[in-house]
């Protein structure tokens, strides 16, 4: 199926998409911090660059885009043009992700992951969510991946 728009409307709204305070992030952020849970964004000196940092805790959430992450759900589908482009930046982000992960475990930290699809339609949600993390993050599990 040929694209909808033009390459240079497509190039502009694929510039659009940002990599940090997406909208899955802050529900999730919205959902812990109204349980109590205090924590630091995105910090720089860790692996990866977690998007929620819960010293207390030695947790760090990140939150995963289903597309970008190449998460096996329906919310995923690989484009079909340039494909060789977008399974070599899926590929690469999923190994930056096994890499992180493994670096973070590695130090001492405890490594959450919730996917984009638990929290859209009929996943999980922010509050089913947010409660599964709250018993991890005052557990004492090393992982935890939410999926929808």
């Amino acid at each position: 199926m040929a694209d909808v728009v033009s390459p240079e409307v497509r190039s502009r709204m694929m510039s659009g998409i940002r990599g940090k305070d997406t909208k899955p992030e802050w529900q999730v952020r919205r959902a812990l911090h109204a349980r109590g849970f205090r924590y630091r964004l995105h910090a720089r000196r860790l692996a990866g660059r977690p998007d929620l940092v819960l010293p207390r805790y030695r947790a760090v959430v990140f939150v995963h885009g289903c597309f970008w992450h190449g998460h096996d759900c329906r919310y995923f589908r690989l484009p079909a043009t340039r494909t060789a482009f977008w399974e070599g930046k899926i590929s690469r982000n999923r190994s930056n992700d096994a890499r992180n992960r493994a670096s973070l475990l590695e130090a001492g930290w405890r490594v959450a992951v919730v996917w984009e699809c638990a929290l859209r339609g009929s996943g999980c949600g922010a509050d089913a969510v947010a409660d599964a993390l709250a018993e991890w993050i005052r557990g004492e599990d090393a992982v935890l991946e939410i999926r929808g």
